[in-house]
């Protein structure tokens, strides 16, 4: 029986996972700057870790926009950089307004990161506790 022990516990170890599931939503922001022609179109691109979760679509000539878009990754784990840009959308090329950058913790958070360019972003996210599958 000890010989097969060891076999057991790779097949147990393949059957089991523990996952983890990050879940951003409500994203929007608050007395974005405008540049001299007109004012923000502004979009936010997600990331998590290396992945990129996509990004938001474009809210013309609104300086406090609000996005309804929401990001979920199946493979978030605690620690894991969260980072959030915001762009502002032009003709030839997008200006970066900022980036919010945090590290995930198990839980539900509403977050407030001051942009680089002038603004506010307002985001939440849920990271879920790891789950035996």
């Amino acid at each position: 029986m000890a010989i097969h022990l060891p076999l057991i516990w790779l097949i147990w170890c393949g059957l089991v996972t523990f996952r983890e599931k990050v879940k951003i939503y409500n994203l929007r922001a608050s007395d974005l700057p405008s540049d001299l022609l007109s004012p923000t179109d502004g979009y936010v691109k997600v990331f998590c870790g290396s992945a990129a979760l996509g990004q938001t679509g474009v809210r013309n000539d609104d300086l406090n926009p609000w996005w309804k878009e929401e990001f979920t990754y199946f493979k978030a784990q605690e620690n894991d950089v969260l980072r959030l840009e915001v762009f502002d959308d032009d003709i030839l090329f997008d200006d970066l307004l900022g980036v919010c950058q945090r590290q995930l913790r198990v839980g539900s958070y509403k977050h407030d990161c001051y942009l680089k360019k002038g603004g506010t972003l307002h985001y939440e996210y849920t990271l879920s506790a790891p789950v035996q599958k």
